[in-house]
């Protein structure tokens, strides 16, 4: 079995389109959407439709739980008013049936593997989407957060940084960002994006397990014509964020 693990696309479909297309060279079984999907890029109901397209099996992400709550970004000393703003525009974009959509996202996901083995997907943790995962994540902490959980594999989003660590013998994996991979977490004042996208493919077959940490190019002009046309409050300014390959 094959399994493409996706996150965090943040309205950004120049991105999306790129890893999935990176997807269909590579063959998978099936994809998994590990969270925030609409929030805070140029192109959200076109993301939307596109996810919606391939029915993949959901996750609810932080950004996804604001966008169903706006009122969570309001007024929060830890949300920027940028991302305030680019909350309730995208909010303002969706229809009724995009939001349904979003509601029919789980907090964490249980696929089989094989017939004792299982992989456990969630957004920050199976206890809360807003839990940073890390690979500096002291062990008394990671035990906290998988607490009343185990399997084979955990996959998780949220952070934007791809990572792979065992934990007292579980493989946890971080695809990254398909949207817009952080250079660094933690940062210190505003973050920088790495200009391609990021995903993995989990491949289980007889027992064996193997996971690919996969980054892909893409045309950092489309993604800059898609934020300048898009009608997106602040685009320049979100542009400025995307670090230029030299």
């Amino acid at each position: 079995m094959r399994i493409g693990l996706i996150s965090d696309i943040h309205g950004n479909l120049v991105s999306l389109a790129s890893v999935l297309a990176d997807i269909d060279r590579a063959g998978v079984d099936q994809i998994v959407f590990l969270g925030d999907v609409a929030a805070i890029g140029p192109q959200p109901c076109e993301v939307l439709e596109r996810l919606r397209a391939l029915d993949p099996p959901c996750i609810m992400g932080n950004h996804d739980t604001e966008v169903l709550n706006p009122e969570m970004v309001h007024g929060d000393a830890d949300v920027s008013p940028w991302e305030v703003e680019l909350t309730d525009w995208c909010v303002g974009q969706l229809s009724e049936a995009d939001l349904d959509y979003l509601r029919s996202f789980q907090q964490w996901i249980e696929i089989p593997l094989g017939a004792d083995d299982t992989l456990l997907c969630f957004h920050g943790s199976p206890k809360s989407n807003m839990d940073k995962i890390l690979a500096t994540t002291p062990v008394p902490e990671l035990d906290e957060m998988l607490a009343g959980h185990s399997a084979t594999v955990m996959a998780g989003g949220h952070t934007h940084v791809q990572m792979l660590r065992q934990h007292r013998g579980v493989a946890i994996v971080n695809p990254g960002s398909v949207g817009f991979p952080l250079e660094q977490v933690p940062f210190e004042g505003l973050p920088r994006y790495l200009p391609w996208a990021e995903y993995a493919i989990l491949d289980w077959a007889d027992g064996v397990l193997g996971i690919e940490l996969r980054r892909v190019p893409v045309d950092l002009d489309k993604v800059r014509q898609a934020a300048l046309t898009s009608g997106m409050p602040r685009a320049a300014a979100w542009l400025e964020l995307w670090i230029t390959p030299a």
